[in-house]
């Protein structure tokens, strides 16, 4: 039987990495392509050499040509963090539009099946908790933020109408906050600031009065989700994230006591448009997809700490 090929947009990134991961280990050809804006090298450095394994370097907000069959699409490119799409306003953007357009493009060729990574921040700073998919949100399309929110609500409108249009085999995920091993120390999520903070015993970082709530979902659990609704037959978008609802200050806390820090907590003024809660209702993932997160938080974070004494003291 021919293996299934799956390219994966944004394969070098923290997600895209564990992605491809997952998919070789389906016993899938895997066709990473990454233009390391935001992504490392490092992050699949331990697949070059595997025979399923090809990587190119290019922006996929020009024309992308695969040659041959391509089974399945899973658009993940895309700067993810405050930092980066703020620094980077317009790839933002053009990643959104431009690169789903053209990832959807090369779908309707290839007749593939096709996933969007799209996220919780589509539903920017929420007035109904927990967030079902059936809300629609409530974000600031002008707002410094409004790069990211509105690059992904477009992919999710150009993605469905390229399945009602063409008839293209789309699938739409709406990742919530995410943590684990290949994160980038810097890209200035809550969970690597706290972190690095805490592991050189300097004052840890909590922006407003540290109220504001995330669920924060392990990495593998998330991958899992992903792979379901690949696999599934789910047209509509998809809540995949963990339920478990945290203030960023008690979060904070956990972070300075599993590292056994000598930290303290200061507080610095919350930037503009920062969703005041985030909690994913996953009904719809656990009904059609038979999926729930499964690793704890405490045993998630332990994981990933020990990733990020690596990176800081060991390189």
């Amino acid at each position: 039987m021919k293996k299934k090929v799956a390219v994966v947009t944004g394969g070098a990134g923290f997600l895209g990495s564990h992605l491809c991961d997952r998919l070789l280990k389906e016993g899938m050809k895997v066709v990473c392509v990454d233009n390391l804006i935001t992504g490392s090298l490092k992050n699949i450095e331990h697949l070059f050499g595997k025979e399923d394994f090809v990587f190119f370097n290019y922006d996929v907000t020009n024309f992308i040509h695969v040659p041959g069959i391509v089974d399945y699409i899973l658009h993940f490119a895309s700067p993810a963090s405050p930092i980066d799409y703020l620094k980077l306003p317009i790839q933002t953007l053009k990643v959104g539009s431009l690169g789903t357009h053209k990832a959807l493009g090369l779908a309707k060729e290839k007749n593939a099946r096709f996933l969007l990574a799209s996220t919780s921040e589509i539903y920017g700073d929420p007035e109904i908790h927990p967030q079902r998919e059936e809300y629609w949100g409530n974000v600031n399309p002008i707002g410094p933020r409004g790069v990211y929110d509105e690059a992904k609500r477009f992919g999710e409108a150009l993605t469905m109408a390229y399945h009602r249009a063409h008839g293209v085999d789309t699938r739409i995920v709406r990742i919530f906050n995410t943590y684990g091993p290949r994160m980038r120390l810097n890209d200035g999520r809550a969970l690597p600031a706290f972190v690095s903070q805490a592991l050189k015993n300097e004052d840890v970082t909590v922006f407003g009065d540290g109220s504001q709530t995330r669920s924060f979902c392990y990495v593998d659990d998330l991958i899992e989700g992903i792979f379901r609704l690949l696999m599934s037959e789910v047209h509509e978008p998809v809540n995949i994230g963990n339920p478990s609802e945290i203030t960023i200050e008690r979060f904070a806390e956990e972070v300075i006591k599993i590292i056994g820090s000598k930290s303290k907590i200061v507080h610095k003024e919350l930037p503009q448009d920062d969703p005041k809660v985030r909690q994913p209702d996953i009904s719809k993932a656990k009904n059609l997809l038979g999926w729930e997160p499964k690793v704890n938080r405490e045993e998630g974070l332990k994981i990933t700490i020990d990733y990020f004494k690596k990176e800081l003291f060991e390189n």
